[in-house]
């Protein structure tokens, strides 16, 4: 289990030795205002804010010895308590839309067995979006499984796309009447495909000691293998991505068949990929890391594409970032543009409309994501100009919470957080992003 932000933008500022070519700044859009109806939301995911995800993969790599978790998440954010609180910072934001998971490990916390306490859970905070004039973007699994499905072999068995079929229909009987757009997985796109992008010998390196690590889960669970949901290392990865393929279908259908006017789509993560001199490795990139799923994204309703960074590839592999940039907390340049390059290639192959799904920056200085927000809008707005359908944009995250395997050091949130009293305090940033979504424009 990876945090793919922060991983992916310190293996771009540790890439390779070239100068970044610059791009040209862009005017301010022709008209700052946005569609009308447009989504303006915040993100969570279930286990990096509820707490004590006991029955979870990732409750039990963070246990397991050796991890290479930094720290247990533990009571998280407390959400599973303090959800109507999170409700009303996204509704005093003056957003209009709040992105949250399902936990697939509480609602089914052995095969088999589901637990409706838990489903009307869910469907409690989903109904306190609709009385809060929230629309509830619902993703049905945000990278944790359930342990067990973990100690079957997660994605690498040919039942697992029957599994996650069964547990969207499940989910969805007792929840889809009140979502406004789902979504099947997160990020599935990487799974067993971070190493492609990671440079030098940081690959085999984290690689290693997620192996290392997923063996000894499976040790303490007496079994062959213990694939998480989210993992670094995947010994097969070509099967493990064609189980998520086959999944995403299964429970785009098994949503469809329950409500077939609910909007279905699949979250991915997009790189702002740019080319460099001649034989750029760009494209070659691109096929590996998005074209299939952009291509299975073509027969859904829309597309969420979750962007943080650029990189520039040449022939060799990727650059750093241009000497003297501003850069994150983990060392990669800040680059606004990112994300409507991004919404570009994604709708370029798959034609079907763009939902931002997450968007932001791990940063401590919050005068930094104060200043992306505007800018990083202004540039979607100009991609939107161009003739590009985004439905709307979703800031990750909400609060400061756990950020997988570094724990609680990366900050995204627009609030912070007290772990003692779980106080959340809005920081500027949440302002800046506020007042953009209350006059929708920019």
């Amino acid at each position: 289990m990876i945090d793919r932000r922060t991983l992916l933008a310190a293996a771009s500022a540790a890439a390779a030795t070239a100068t970044t070519p610059a791009l040209a700044r862009r005017a301010r859009p022709a008209d700052p205002r946005f569609p009308a109806g447009f989504l303006w939301g915040a993100a969570t995911a279930a286990h990096q804010v509820e707490g004590n995800n006991v029955n979870s993969d990732v409750w039990a790599m963070e246990h397991t010895r050796p991890t290479v978790y930094m720290e247990p998440s533990g009571d998280a954010a407390n959400s599973l308590a303090l959800w109507p609180v999170d409700l009303d910072l996204v509704k005093g934001l003056g957003l209009n839309t709040y992105r949250f998971s399902l936990e697939w490990a509480r609602i089914e916390p052995a095969k088999g067995q589901f637990s409706i306490a838990m489903l009307d859970h869910y469907k409690a905070m989903i109904e306190g979006c609709g009385e809060r004039g929230l629309r509830p973007m619902v993703t049905f699994n945000h990278f944790t499984t359930p342990a067990w499905f973990a100690a079957q072999g997660g994605w690498s068995t040919a039942e697992a796309p029957a599994l996650f079929a069964r547990y969207c229909d499940r989910a969805a009987r007792h929840l889809a009447s009140g979502i406004s757009h789902a979504l099947t997985l997160n990020e599935p796109n990487l799974s067993g495909l971070l190493d492609v992008v990671l440079p030098g010998d940081i690959g085999p390196r984290l690689l290693g000691a997620d192996k290392t690590m997923q063996e000894a889960a499976a040790r303490e669970h007496g079994v062959a293998r213990f694939l998480p949901g989210n993992p670094l290392y995947v010994a097969d990865p070509q099967t493990v991505q064609a189980n998520l393929l086959a999944g995403h279908k299964a429970g785009c259908e098994a949503i469809k068949a329950v409500r077939a006017d609910l909007p279905v789509g699949v979250s991915l993560a997009v790189i702002d990929d740019q080319a460099a001199g001649r034989n750029s490795l760009r494209d070659e990139m691109r096929a590996k890391l998005y074209r299939p799923w952009l291509e299975a994204a073509r027969g859904n309703d829309f597309v969420g594409v979750q962007n943080y960074e650029r990189a520039v590839w040449n022939d060799k592999g990727r650059l750093p970032a241009p000497e003297g940039a501003e850069t994150n907390d983990a060392g990669s340049e800040v680059y606004p543009a990112s994300l409507a390059g991004a919404v570009r290639h994604a709708h370029a192959v798959s034609g079907v409309p763009v939902m931002v799904t997450e968007h932001g920056i791990n940063s401590a200085d919050d005068t930094k994501r104060a200043r992306l927000i505007p800018a990083a809008l202004a540039e979607l707005k100009r991609a939107m100009e161009d003739g590009v359908p985004v439905l709307g944009y979703m800031h990750w995250s909400l609060v400061d919470n756990f950020e997988w395997v570094f724990g609680y050091k990366p900050q995204f949130g627009l609030h912070t957080l007290d772990r003692t009293t779980f106080q959340r305090t809005a920081k500027p940033s949440a302002a800046v992003l506020g007042g953009i979504a209350r006059r929708n424009s920019l």
